[in-house]
């Protein structure tokens, strides 16, 4: 939520010409979806009209943030003919808004689509594909498990294990936006595999750096299955530890795409020259 106080030079001007100069990424579309859903109110009344507003009016703006701010920048990594690999920055969608890294992308390229998704606070690679035959190529060997993903994420603590390939069960809650995970099979519950190794320790912090590798990529898997075994991810406010975070000013979770590895063992078309291919950023 952004609020704003209307200023004596600013006296009865459109609300619309308030916000758009406030935020200049705003879009005219997105500005009358919030108006009709009701989403901005003045002087805490809810305003479904492109209103006169006056001095010392108070305009709340229920619209997210990366609608609102400018466009983040991001760097591209490794790109050809037919794939392109992006560094994504923190607070980014891949895909599902308007200005998600999915749709800035396709302002650049006649054909873009992800072969894969982080979430939104992950930070690193996201591999997209550029042509339709690449698409299907790609998705066909992440299913076939040919493309190993690895992630670093700083965890809090010291594990015993400085290698471990972790097996559990989980629950995705749609309504509640949030994965369980059980050590035991249940209804309604997938396997999961994550693997890690320790790369790094520091005692006087007490935290760990991890290279994760997913075997299976579930929704939230990696920040739910090192929380469930008691090491949280540093910065995590969904299944880090809130004293830990605060300890460390840390408001979005310390985990980076970092690799792709391109293990073909099957036919891979017109994307062969990728075979044992290595990406990092």
């Amino acid at each position: 939520m952004k609020v704003i106080e209307v200023k004596e030079n600013q006296n009865n001007k459109k609300l619309d010409k308030i916000l758009f100069d406030c935020f200049p990424s705003l879009k005219q579309n997105t500005f009358f979806k919030a108006l009709r859903k009701k989403d901005i109110r003045i002087n805490d009344v809810r305003v479904s009209e492109n209103v006169l507003v006056h001095t010392g009016d108070n305009i709340k703006v229920f619209i997210c943030d990366e609608l609102l701010e400018s466009s983040p920048s991001f760097s591209v990594v490794y790109e050809d003919d037919f794939i392109l690999v992006v560094d994504k920055p923190a607070q980014l969608e891949v895909t599902d808004s308007e200005n998600s890294l999915t749709s800035l992308l396709q302002k650049q390229y006649s054909f873009i689509k992800p072969c894969h998704r982080i979430d939104r606070n992950t930070t690193g690679l996201v591999l997209f594909a550029k042509t339709p035959e690449a698409l299907d190529i790609l998705l066909a060997k992440f299913k076939q498990k040919e493309i190993e993903k690895h992630y670093k994420a700083t965890v809090y603590g010291i594990l015993n294990k400085k290698q471990e390939r972790l097996i559990a069960y989980l629950f995705k809650d749609h309504k509640k936006s949030l994965v369980y995970i059980s050590d035991a099979p249940k209804k309604g519950y997938q396997k999961i595999i994550t693997s890690y190794q320790v790369i790094a320790e520091n005692k006087k912090e007490h935290t760990s750096v991890l290279d994760v590798n997913l075997e299976t990529g579930k929704t939230h898997q990696i920040r739910a299955h090192l929380a469930h075994i008691g090491f949280p991810i540093i910065g995590d406010g969904k299944y880090g530890d809130y004293e830990i975070n605060k300890h460390f000013s840390q408001k979005t979770q310390l985990l980076h795409s970092s690799c792709l590895i391109f293990r073909f063992t099957s036919p891979s078309g017109i994307l062969e020259y990728l075979k044992g291919k290595k990406i990092e950023g």
